[in-house]
């Protein structure tokens, strides 16, 4: 062959199109985000974004007004290792060991540790709310991001997260299970994967509202059981226990005996909100 002859023209041809298909491709890709912003534009105009908990005005879905976003108690450091809550100052961990509340060390919890993205406040409260009983399933992402944050130490290394389950019955009714629909947005912004297969409510319980601690571990005592068809998935992996709010610890100690168990390896509890010592109960 002649190295120095021209390329026959269906040969220049293809190679024109070759070149020319990275920008046609960026071109479309251009023009699809150009189209989604405009969408986005017209429907903000149609319907303004509304703050999560209070619907006032605001810039951009998703998101909480300046006033209730001041009014949201996020958790941060220091607070105990183990159980997630605040601690009133930062103290030094004994021994290189962790920080240890009095309640965690006057009553370990079943579980290893808890993280909470909020105090259990109003505007916690509002957004718990929209999403359980107003069916908001919009806050459940922004809810997860700073679930994610708040519990970025347990996600590391974490194998699954399961949600706390609803029993038929209630699910039912409810028509989706809130701790589910947290779980599955958390597994979008961190990438782990969720089982909801692994823990099963066997027998329905009573509404937890109104029961003092005692009373709320009696009601889930045995109430949660692993699978059968679960246990040799589950042997030796590092859960995440994922719900909304966290009041006594009672529904997620139940729930992390029931994996424990049936072997796994490390139960961890993330969740929304937390009740603080002389904050109101949620109604459940």
């Amino acid at each position: 062959m002649d190295n120095g002859a021209e390329p026959a023209p269906a040969e220049g041809a293809m190679r024109g199109a070759m070149r020319a298909a990275p920008f046609a491709l960026r071109l479309g890709r251009a023009a699809g985000q150009a189209a989604r912003r405009a969408a986005r534009g017209i429907i903000d105009l149609a319907l303004p974004p509304n703050c999560m908990a209070c619907r006032a005005a605001v810039s951009e879905p998703g998101c909480l007004c300046a006033q209730c976003w001041g009014r949201l108690n996020l958790i941060e450091r220091p607070y105990c290792d183990r159980l997630g809550i605040p601690l009133p100052y930062d103290c030094e961990p004994g021994s290189g060991g962790p920080r240890l509340s009095s309640a965690a060390l006057d009553a370990p919890p079943a579980y290893h540790r808890a993280r909470a993205a909020a105090q259990f406040g109003e505007v916690a409260r509002d957004l718990v709310h929209a999403l359980k009983y107003a069916d908001r399933l919009d806050v459940a992402t922004p809810m997860a991001r700073m679930m994610v944050r708040a519990g970025a130490d347990l996600l590391g290394d974490a194998q699954a997260l399961v949600p706390v389950p609803l029993h038929n019955l209630r699910l039912w009714r409810r028509r989706f299970n809130q701790s589910a629909a947290l779980a599955l947005a958390v597994r979008r912004a961190s990438g782990v994967r969720v089982e909801t297969s692994w823990l099963l409510r066997a027998r329905a319980t009573p509404p937890q509202v109104g029961l003092d601690r005692a009373a709320r571990a009696a009601n889930v005592a045995g109430a949660f059981e692993v699978p059968d068809m679960a246990r040799g998935e589950l042997a030796g992996r590092r859960v995440v226990l994922v719900d909304d709010v966290l009041t006594t610890g009672a529904t997620l100690d139940a729930c992390a005996k029931a994996l424990s168990r049936a072997g796994a390896g490390r139960v961890d509890v993330l969740v929304f909100a937390r009740v603080v010592d002389g904050q109101p109960s949620p109604i459940s």
